[in-house]
């Protein structure tokens, strides 16, 4: 495996879309193997629910053997991210779409949606890999909004079943490192959105 990422700083952050975490944690996996330092960060969601997709303790445990560190869960460890220079790009994987109307309209209540304001005021970018059932019905505005903001940057997203869940998005989660390479040079990867 290539370290392309070596001396790379990642925020890597997980937000409440639970079915997506397996898909996740292999992407947290190549990028460590890629060379990438990962900065671990998860929402309050993460840190207390536990679902069928895997316990809270086991999924924090994961993230920590993954990253080697400890995951970020509180808005008062997620503060120091930009004053203390933590991270050169941050990525939210999964980001559900609760999340993304926080940062579409600036609201700063969680780990996540912390650790991505901190990031930012740097003007690094955030990597957004969207994964929601009504990504396109109430959620569509502010992923719009989203697309629209400098520094912003998402994972290319499928629509997963056009029948059953039309409107439904979920980002192609192995293009995570082509994502992050792309945004490190200002660059958003196309088509946006695919179809199955």
């Amino acid at each position: 495996m290539s370290e392309e990422f070596k001396g790379l700083r990642i925020g890597y952050a997980m937000t409440g879309s639970f079915c997506s975490f397996e898909r996740c944690f292999r992407q947290a996996e190549i990028l460590a193997e890629r060379g990438a330092e990962l900065i671990p960060i998860i929402s309050e969601n993460v840190a207390e629910f536990s679902t069928r997709f895997g316990s809270n303790v086991e999924n924090s445990e994961r993230l920590k053997k993954i990253c080697s560190k400890t995951p970020i869960s509180s808005i008062t460890e997620a503060e120091p991210i930009g004053p203390k220079n933590m991270t050169d790009i941050l990525v939210v994987a999964p980001c559900t779409s609760n999340t993304a109307a926080k940062l579409a309209n600036g609201i700063t209540d969680t780990a996540v949606t912390m650790a991505v304001k901190s990031h930012l005021r740097s003007g690094k970018p955030v990597v957004l890999a969207i994964a929601s059932n009504d990504s396109l019905l109430a959620s569509a505005k502010n992923i719009g909004e989203l697309f629209n903001r400098k520094n912003y940057y998402f994972v290319p997203m499928l629509q997963d079943d056009i029948v059953k869940k039309p409107a439904s998005l979920v980002a192609r989660f192995e293009l995570i490192p082509e994502a992050i390479s792309a945004a490190l040079q200002g660059i958003q990867l196309r088509p946006i959105i695919f179809s199955s």
